[in-house]
């Protein structure tokens, strides 16, 4: 049986996955690459034609969140969600959950389930109540770590590429950042993760959020971290393959 591996031009369909196969390759753990390709390209199809607000095409950012995760030794359902974690919400009326779960099974489709929903959250004008209510979803939606993971993956590429926001959206994207984001990174064990978090914003500029986190900072830990490492505590046994 022929199994395409070229486009019509003969460039390798594969290329743009190159780094996420090598690091997958280097943690010497088990993957199913066939399955991580096809969600590659069911996800390239899907966002054919959209672009970042960088100008880069989309499908760079699934990927780079999938490499992400990679680094963190999750197992390949978690890989196939990051590469898929924002086709049903950005791609509708192109595929849905009922499709993903067809293609790529319960499991992944529950991850990008997770995933959809975290972005649905209401944005509140008040920026104490958005905060509050991001980090009770993030709490209560948690029943599988792994859609954590994976959601702390995709807001440290999103940090990398915040240059190109506009004032008002880098200033809330650093307040999620310092109040949910970075003490639950650190909470779940991902402190590397949290510091590249914190010196990407600080690169870009965002000192005032990033001040007036910290003025917050001590009221997330309270309410919200020791729930989220039970969280993990939890969930510790579907991270790897």
């Amino acid at each position: 049986m022929f199994i395409q591996t070229t486009d019509e031009s003969g460039k390798d369909i594969y290329a743009g996955i190159d780094k996420l196969l090598l690091t997958l390759e280097k943690t010497g753990k088990h993957y199913d690459i066939d399955k991580i390709k096809k969600a590659y390209l069911y996800a390239k199809e899907l966002h054919a034609g959209q672009y970042r607000c960088s100008g880069e095409e989309y499908i760079s950012h699934p990927v780079a969140v999938a490499e992400i995760v990679a680094g963190l030794e999750l197992d390949t359902d978690s890989i196939c969600a990051a590469l898929l974690h924002d086709t049903v919400e950005d791609c509708v009326g192109k595929t849905d959950l009922p499709t993903i779960r067809k293609e790529f099974g319960d499991d992944v489709a529950s991850l990008v389930d997770g995933l959809t929903k975290m972005v649905q959250i209401p944005f509140e004008d008040k920026e104490e109540q958005h905060i509050e209510n991001l980090r009770k979803m993030f709490l209560a939606m948690s029943k599988d770590v792994r859609v954590i993971f994976i959601k702390l993956s995709d807001r440290l590429h999103n940090m990398r590429t915040l240059g190109v926001k506009k004032d008002a959206k880098r200033r809330m994207t650093a307040l999620e950042t310092m109040q949910v984001f970075a003490p639950l990174a650190h909470r779940l064990g991902m402190q590397r993760m949290c510091r590249r978090s914190l010196e990407i914003q600080i690169r870009r500029g965002e000192q005032g959020g990033y001040r007036e986190a910290l003025r917050r900072k001590p009221r997330f830990h309270r309410k919200g971290a020791r729930s989220g490492r039970g969280q993990a505590d939890r969930g510790g046994d579907k991270l790897h393959s």
